[in-house]
């Protein structure tokens, strides 16, 4: 039967010509040697260019490269007949060499000494030490023709074998320069030869240019086999170090897979890209590397995951190594060697070999019995001395979950068969339009091209069909649980078994199967490789980096591979999870039953049992974090919060579920290194977030401070009316320099000067300026001058624009009264008022003073500081008199009349006198007026804050309403400082716009005169250029008169010369007649 191996395409990049390939063995590295002078590293698992190196200088073709892992070399010789070193970490050139006088065909590296085999056109093969500089150690002599290739003995690193276009295969020893012996049976010359990398068979393979490849039995010198097929010279050949098969590439552009054990042709590979010039493969990967006319190729034979099988009631694995069934125990590891993550040492005990190759190994469901499946077969032998038991023809074959010698196998995609104790039972006929595969467990599962259906052991009555393209099918071992796992996902059912029986035992089973028979529990997004189910928690390697679990819709990783590793079983004894890798190694990691059980347990909502096994102490302490994570993404937090010992967990739950006190205690006990933290404040703020919502504000105060949450802190001072509070606020932040904040502190207490002294500080000195005119105009000319000061540096201009009321009193209406305001303001602002009193006192507050005080005559109309009383001007019209001149001429009148004018000046002073008395004392009985107003709304102030002492929700509804006015007035304060500011900008604007105009005019006005002479002295040349102009045409018109008259003249000669010549021709005619 043939392997049926899965051949999987995983790199394709085109290139030029490559002439020699090799994997890495450690990295998913292809190292490419191609014909116009480059060397490639390709990555073919992502498909990218890894590195290149320019090898030849000239381009001449690198005709191989090999790998030295061990040093992170490789080396490559070109037709420039050199040997080139490289490291392809640091892509630096370790040595190069000329060590052939002809074209050189091949380099074999030692597997651990540090020699380098090389051949060549010149007939012989030199060997070379790198650890001696590269000197050539020894010369081997013996071939007459080109020597091809050469390669090292896996099982004897001393002997190596060439091959020769003289038609041999020579084997020779690293002690002698002579071959050994030879081998003679190619009808052409000798292209490539390798090694059988097993140790059962001492055979060599070669390929010819008479289009055979031969096997050689080098102890017998005989030829064992001769494979056909090709249809030109065979170039490439190798077998593969894992899987039973060899290898051919030819110049046909195909290459041909042997069973190596069969020699049947299995498959042919040919992927349009011409030629084949080298093959590799190597232990440690299934990957196979072909070098092509355009291109590289590397494919995949079969799978990684290891041929073994745990049976979880002996503790035993058995594993299959080229054809050789092996068997070791797992029990009582020691702990030492058993480390999470690190490859287990076991001791093999060989059972034997098969007649198959196996390509899969499976225990039954009691372990007593083991089947082997390979080459479309399978063997049944008792699994532990490895006797034949029952074996038959098979597509698939899977065990039941129940019976000893319960299985099915898969014969063809339209027929399935059952066996019962080794005997065939029945036969399926599944309607589906191709069976891809079978799945075993409670219920036979036989797998579709887009669904699974599932059928019963005894009946094959159909149970249920599920709509979904599956891969594979793992159950639990009670049977009530199943996974069904998907290209890109799993799924996982809950399966009723009563519902199931009681349906087979009434004969009542549906054609499309039982009803409700399966329950979706969880759909998870991830990619499963390999799986197993630990109770009710599933176990599976996820996109093979990570060794995940499911239990309860919940996905955890347990922990993070290395490299890809295969699961194959749960061992409760142990307490450890194992798993294989593809080198055939054995590694394991810890899964603690207790904590799987208490998982089990909450999912199932079996607290009692849970708490058993915390009572207990089955649990380890060290488990209790993951626990408690389990138990919160279960939505059981207040378990969470009494189980976790982690103080950021705890904390995170005490938030969660309000508990405001125990978070508070931890944040108290938390050490130095703590606190001072960015994670420190942040909880101090949710710490925070919780009391307000919990209105503790002294708690949440606390926390802002403790945060530094100064924007927090003062909502809170603001809201509970706290003065003193804002005062050690304004003091914080003006220390941190957190102005904004400060400034807001400072002017919610009335502390205007500090305000603008914080403006000041800040380089705002606009800012500050239009707050001292609405607030403190008395310092507007201090700030103004500094002001200009920061600003003159930048434009002179716009310095002088700045307008001081000292300098233009003109300019500031009402400034003389806003003067008398500041000083009211600064008498009444210490008065402090309940929040209570706010509907009585928002009718004083939103009094115009400044209209109050001009409507009580406190001030005047304009602007600039009002003189003192006593220094008033008399009226304007009692001036004029007193001014007025005496009439000319009149003295005596004059002194007759000042008396009378000295009176009525007195007079006038004298009212005027009364009327500034007058103003004075309606100025003190409005001052009077307003303290009296001040003193009233204290007092009803203080009735109602007496009266209002048990109506506090309502004093919050309108403290927020005082609020709300306290920003309106704030932003009309602002928006009178915009109009201030866009007035000044105007008045800067006008100024620059008529200096602008007085430019544009001068600068027009020259413009006008340079083009007024500029015109003028075109017109001088137009009319020169006219005059010359005239000139040259009078000129041009005589010359042309003078040719008119020439010419009239030669046209008169001519017509005399015409009819002179017309009356000698009449006179000759006259004369000779026709003869002339």
């Amino acid at each position: 039967m043939p392997l049926r191996l899965e051949i999987k395409k995983k790199l394709s990049a085109r290139s030029d010509r490559v002439k020699s390939v090799e994997i890495h063995p450690t990295e998913p590295w292809v190292l490419a040697a191609l014909y116009n002078g480059n060397v490639f590293i390709w990555d073919y698992e992502s498909g990218s260019l890894v590195k290149s190196f320019e090898v030849s200088d000239d381009n001449l073709p690198v005709r191989c490269a090999k790998w030295i892992p061990r040093k992170q070399w490789f080396v490559a010789c070109s037709d420039d007949l050199k040997v080139r070193c490289y490291n392809y970490n640091t892509m630096e050139k370790v040595a190069e060499f000329e060590a052939h006088t002809d074209y050189i065909r091949y380099l074999e590296v030692h597997p651990s000494l540090p020699h380098v085999l090389s051949c060549s056109d010149d007939t012989t093969i030199k060997l070379w030490d790198w650890e001696k500089d590269w000197n050539c150690t020894k010369v081997f002599e013996g071939h007459a023709h080109y020597v091809m290739m050469v390669r090292f003995n896996p099982k004897d690193a001393n002997t190596f074998a060439s091959a020769s276009l003289d038609r041999t295969v020579k084997v020779w020893g690293l002690g002698a320069s002579d071959p050994h012996f030879s081998l003679d049976g190619h009808d052409k010359g000798i292209n490539c030869v390798d090694y059988y990398p097993g140790g059962d068979k001492p055979y060599l393979l070669s390929g010819s240019d008479d289009r055979t490849v031969k096997v050689w039995d080098y102890q017998t010198k005989a030829c064992v086999q001769t494979l056909e097929g090709h249809t030109n010279n065979v170039v490439a050949v190798c077998f593969h170090p894992r899987l039973p098969v060899l290898l051919s590439g030819a110049e046909d552009g195909t290459v041909r897979l042997f069973n190596s054990a069969t020699y049947r042709a299995e498959t042919t590979l040919n992927y349009g890209l011409e030629r084949v010039w080298t093959l590799s493969a190597t232990q440690s990967t299934s990957e196979v590397a072909i070098g092509f006319d355009e291109g590289t190729i590397v494919v995949k034979l079969g799978s990684d995951e290891p041929v073994a099988s745990l049976d979880t009631h002996t503790s035993k694995v058995v594993w299959s190594q080229g054809g050789t069934i092996s068997q070791a125990s797992l029990k009582g590891l020691d702990p030492e060697e058993a480390q999470d993550g690190e490859k287990i040492q076991v001791a093999a005990r060989e059972m034997g070999s098969t007649e198959v190759y196996p390509q899969s190994l499976r225990h039954n469901c009691n372990g007593r019995f083991v089947v082997v499946i390979g080459d479309g077969e399978y063997i049944i032998y008792t699994s532990q001395a490895l006797r034949n038991k029952a074996f038959g023809t098979a597509l698939d074959f899977v065990w039941s979950s129940v019976g000893t010698g319960d299985y099915a196998i898969r014969e063809s995609i339209s027929r399935v068969k059952t066996f019962r104790n080794f005997k065939e039972h029945r036969t399926l006929k599944p309607a589906v339009a191709s069976a891809e595969g079978i799945c075993g467990g409670a219920l036979l599962g036989v797998r579709g091209p887009d669904c699974v259906l599932f059928f019963d052991w005894d009946d094959a009555a159909l149970i249920r069909q599920i709509d979904v393209a599956v891969k594979e099918v793992y159950w639990n071992e009670a049977g009530d649980h199943l996974a069904l796992v998907a290209e890109d996902a799993y799924y996982v059912l809950r399966y009723d078994r009563d519902l199931v029986v009681a349906a087979l035992s009434a004969n009542a089973v549906p054609a499309d199967g039982v009803e409700g028979a399966f329950e979706l529990l969880h759909q998870i997004e991830d990619k499963v490789g390999t799986a197993h189910w630990v109770g009710d928690c599933f176990l599976y390697t996820a996109n093979g980096s990570r060794l995940n679990y499911y239990v309860g819709g919940q996905v955890m990783t347990l922990a993070h591979l290395a490299a890809p590793a295969y699961l194959l079983g749960y061992l409760p004894k142990e307490d450890r999870v194992f798993l294989g890798d593809k080198q055939g190694g054995f590694l394991s990691y810890q899964v603690n039953q207790a904590v799987l059980r208490y998982q089990t347990a909450i999912v199932r909502r079996d607290f009692a049992a849970a708490n058993a096994l915390l009572a207990e102490g089955r649990v380890p302490a060290a488990e209790y974090g993951a626990v408690a994570r389990f138990l919160e993404s279960q939505g059981f937090k207040e378990e969470a919060l009494q189980v976790t010992p982690d103080p950021d967990q705890k904390f995170d739950l005490s938030i969660e579920l309000g508990r405001a006190d125990l978070a508070l205690e931890l944040l108290e006990a938390a050490g130095d290194a703590d606190q001072g933290t960015t994670e420190y404040a942040t909880k101090w703020k949710r710490l925070g977030d919780l009391a307000l919502g919990k209105g503790d504000l002294a708690l949440a105060q606390r926390c802002a401070l403790a945060s530094d949450d100064l924007s927090g802190l003062l909502l809170l001072c603001t809201s509970a009316g706290d003065l003193q509070g804002l005062a050690a606020l304004a003091e914080k932040a003006r220390a941190l320099g957190r102005a904004n904040v400060a400034f807001l502190a400072l002017f919610l207490q009335g502390r205007v000067e500090e305000c603008l002294d914080l403006l000041v500080e800040g380089k705002r000195h606009a800012e500050a300026a239009f707050l001292a005119r609405t607030y403190l105009p008395s310092h507007v000319p201090r700030l103004v001058a500094l002001w200009k000061e920061a600003v003159a540096p930048q434009s002179e201009k716009a310095a002088a624009a700045l307008a001081c009321p000292a300098e233009f009193p003109n300019l500031f209406e009402d400034f003389d009264v806003a003067l008398q305001v500041e000083q009211l303001f600064l008498q009444n602002r210490e008065q402090r008022f309940p929040a209570s009193t706010w509907p009585e006192a928002k009718g004083q507050l939103d009094l115009d003073l400044i209209a109050f005080l001009k409507g009580q005559g406190g001030g005047g109309g304009g602007g600039g500081t009002a003189p003192p009383a006593e220094e008033t001007a008399p009226p304007a019209p009692a001036a004029a008199e007193v001014n007025a001149p005496p009439p000319p001429g009149d003295g005596a009148a004059e002194e007759a009349q000042r008396p009378a004018e000295e009176q009525r000046a007195a007079e006038a002073a004298a009212t005027a006198a009364a009327a500034e008395a007058a103003a004075a004392a309606e100025a003190a009985a409005a001052e009077q007026a307003v303290a009296a107003a001040a003193a009233t709304q204290a007092a009803e102030a203080q009735r109602l804050a007496e009266e209002q002492a048990a109506k506090q929700a309502a004093a919050e509804a309108e403290r927020l309403a005082a609020e709300q006015r306290a920003a309106q007035e704030a932003a009309a304060a602002e928006a009178e400082r915009l109009a201030a500011e866009q007035r000044a900008a105007q008045e800067a604007a006008a100024a620059a716009e008529a200096q602008r105009l007085a430019a544009e005019q001068r600068a027009a006005q020259e413009a006008a005169a340079a083009a007024e002479a500029q015109r003028l002295a075109e017109e001088q040349a137009a009319a020169a250029a006219a005059a010359e102009a005239e000139r040259l045409a009078a000129e041009e018109a005589a010359a042309a008169q003078r040719l008119a008259d020439e010419e009239a003249a030669r046209k008169k000669a001519e017509e005399e010369a015409a009819s002179i010549a017309k009356e000698a021709d009449d006179i000759l005619d006259d004369d000779f007649g026709d003869d002339w």
